[in-house]
């Protein structure tokens, strides 16, 4: 599953009154990825040859697969 899948079947099970068009939900989702993207890029440690900063930069940018389409989530 994709966290864009995750995230429109959440936005599709809510109340948000939703204009009957085309990739309306989309739209909805679109803003919310941007912001967790830019979140979890802040936070981000810069290259480092630390073994912790290295085991947090690969998650950052796990998550950051996962919110841009190209990881699954994990199951």
């Amino acid at each position: 599953m994709k966290f864009q899948e995750l995230l429109i079947a959440a936005i599709q099970r809510s109340e948000i009154p939703l204009r009957f068009e085309p990739e309306a939900d989309e739209a909805v989702a679109k803003p919310v990825t941007e912001v967790l993207h830019a979140w979890i890029a802040a936070h981000l440690p810069p290259a480092s040859d630390a073994e912790f900063d290295a085991g947090y930069r690969a998650l950052g940018e796990q998550l950051l697969a996962e919110l841009d389409g190209e990881a699954d989530l994990p199951e």
